[in-house]
């Protein structure tokens, strides 16, 4: 099994990335703050206004290594990367497969809308007494109909469109009951329902911010096994948006991302005080903050869970990988299918 490797974050602003021999190191006002060798390393995310040097870029594109650049709130700037290989039987494979994406699409699908069902019985299961009767009548009637709605997506016939329909249906639906997982009272975290672009309220700054790094590795995993990002089966193929890796995120994304904004949350571990409100009405994360839940989202990837087609543990970091990995294997005609990935 491939070796989970690192990704080295950078928040501070004003912080200089530079090279070190065979390490990266980060300065801040001249003093080191962090060194880490190259061969620990697969990615390096900086947010905000960091410096890099040449030097360090070079070594980065020679190690293979990718510096992937991010605004303060976690919106995606810019990436920086030496040649990409990629093999060129497989991505031909792939080209061919976005023509008619039926069966992959039903697989993510699949994947996505009963991990959104498992998030809802699970916080039924652990906290339903604490949740108001009309609360727990509402989630389970969701848990009911994302049951239908997986028949249907396991069923439905080969129009993309009527699958992209179900999937919009699951995710109105999972998010309208979203906010009876809440369980902090503060006003600040009440869910009024899903906001991007900009996010509007705390919660919804926690899952872009969340859905931004998951989508990294994402697309680092589809690179890494010589698919192209760029172009994806669920998401329509638009300039400049990682299509493929955005389809690997959505089967992932209720339990890496969702599961872990509610938890830090729920538990506390952030505030009202943690997030800002900036110009336009966009919430994000203080910076104070944002090395909290970057802390919390590398701890959540060192979890093991029971991988369900390899039949082992795997940690959450690696299953992006895993999940690339049964992709190719099912372009190249090794597996019938893509197994999605469910959360046991």
């Amino acid at each position: 099994m491939k070796k989970l490797l690192n990704t080295l974050y950078v928040t501070t602003e004003g912080a200089v990335l530079r090279k070190d021999g065979e390490n990266a190191v980060v300065l801040v006002e001249n003093q080191e703050r962090a060194r880490v060798p190259f061969h620990m390393l697969t990615s390096i995310v900086l947010f905000g206004p960091i410096s890099v040097t040449p030097g360090m870029i070079g070594a980065a594109a020679a190690a293979g290594m990718t510096i992937v650049l991010l605004e303060r709130s976690g919106r995606f700037h810019a990436r920086i990367e030496g040649p990409v290989s990629g093999n060129v039987l497989l991505r031909g494979a792939q080209y061919a497969a976005s023509d008619d994406p039926t069966e992959i699409v039903r697989s993510l699908l699949l994947g996505k809308v009963a991990n959104q069902r498992s998030v809802l019985m699970r916080g039924l299961r652990d906290h339903g007494e604490t949740v108001p009767e009309a609360a727990q009548a509402a989630l389970g009637a969701a848990v009911e109909r994302l049951a239908r709605i997986l028949r249907r997506v396991e069923l439905a016939g080969g129009d993309v469109d009527t699958l992209r329909g179900a999937e919009g249906e699951a995710a109105a639906l999972y998010f309208s009951v979203f906010g009876h997982l809440v369980r902090h009272e503060d006003p600040a975290f009440r869910w009024s329902g899903r906001s991007r672009r900009p996010p509007l309220d705390p919660l919804n700054a926690l899952l872009s911010f969340f859905y931004t790094l998951l989508t990294h590795d994402c697309r680092s995993a589809a690179e890494a096994v010589g698919l192209d990002p760029a172009v994806g089966f669920l998401h329509r193929d638009r300039p400049g948006r990682p299509s493929l890796a955005l389809d690997l995120m959505e089967e992932l994304r209720p339990i890496f991302a969702d599961r872990l904004a509610l938890s830090m949350i729920n538990r506390r571990q952030l505030s009202p005080g943690d997030f800002e409100r900036r110009e336009g009405g966009a919430v994000t994360l203080t910076d104070e903050a944002r090395k909290r839940v970057l802390a919390a989202w590398q701890e959540r990837k060192r979890e093991e869970r029971l991988h369900p087609f390899l039949g082992e543990k795997a940690p959450l970091g690696l299953v992006p990988y895993l999940q690339a990995q049964m992709l190719s294997r099912h372009l190249r005609g090794d597996l019938d299918v893509y197994p999605p990935w469910f959360w046991k």
